[in-house]
């Protein structure tokens, strides 16, 4: 949390002390006195500690709980800012990669993959879920929710259970808490994701026994960064939202 190697170890004496002298404090923490007053003022200009006045001053220590909250809140600050910054970057650069077409392989890249295009998206993200992986649901539920609240528009069109594991699994239960206009239709087992009609990636797997439990090392995404392929895919699940394709629930 910013803080030196003396500031940890006068800072980690004092919660112990809850206040004390400088000269207190300082054999407490085998922080050496010609050093101790300088630390202890830094730690006040930090939030670290409190001074009281009088004679000799008096330093109190603030609560760790409220420290750590403080320091929590701006790391995510900071974190967050990192994020948009790089993110900015890497979108200039990636619309000018030639041939914008690549192939993932497995589970934990494609839900990587998709994690990364909804937080993309700007006006819409039109899902179809014919499927699902393990967890999957959860990371789409923080993404999707999160999109919401910068004002994107998620339609999912998912079919009516996947098989997860040995566990039959209701979509319409997995996705329940998702700010999202959700449908269950009789639909391929097939996933398809569109943000804003300018990138997709559609998602096949190979499925074994009667139930059509999806093998999870032979899932292949296709991500697509052609605009008019994608516009052409948002268009046809839009007609499929809005025609009568047969439903259930």
């Amino acid at each position: 949390m910013g803080l030196t190697d003396y500031e940890a170890t006068t800072y980690l004496a004092l919660t112990s002390m809850i206040s004390g002298t400088a000269t207190e404090i300082s054999t407490a923490s085998k922080v050496p006195r010609s050093r101790i007053y300088d630390i202890l003022k830094e730690l006040a200009r930090k939030g670290f500690v409190e001074i009281e006045r009088g004679r000799p001053l008096k330093y109190i220590v603030v609560p760790p709980a409220d420290v750590f909250h403080r320091h929590r809140q701006s790391l995510l600050e900071d974190l967050e800012e990192a994020e948009l910054e790089l993110t900015a970057d890497y979108e200039s650069q990636i619309s000018q990669v030639p041939a914008p077409i690549w192939l993932i392989h497995g589970p934990e890249k494609i839900i990587k993959k998709e994690m990364e295009i909804i937080s993309r998206a700007k006006e819409s993200i039109n899902i179809r879920a014919g499927f699902m992986f393990e967890g999957e649901a959860e990371h789409l539920k923080s993404k999707i929710n999160k999109a919401n609240r910068r004002g994107v528009k998620t339609k999912i069109m998912a079919a009516p259970f996947t098989i997860i594991g040995n566990k039959k699994i209701h979509l319409s239960k997995e996705l329940s808490g998702m700010q999202a206009e959700i449908r269950i239709y009789q639909i391929p087992f097939v996933k398809m994701i569109v943000r804003d009609g300018t990138e997709m990636m559609l998602i096949f797997s190979k499925f074994s026994g009667k139930e059509k439990k999806a093998v999870p090392q032979s899932a292949i995404g296709v991500w697509n960064q052609y605009p008019e392929i994608a516009r052409n895919y948002a268009h046809v699940f839009e007609n499929m939202w809005e025609g009568d394709m047969p439903k259930r629930g």
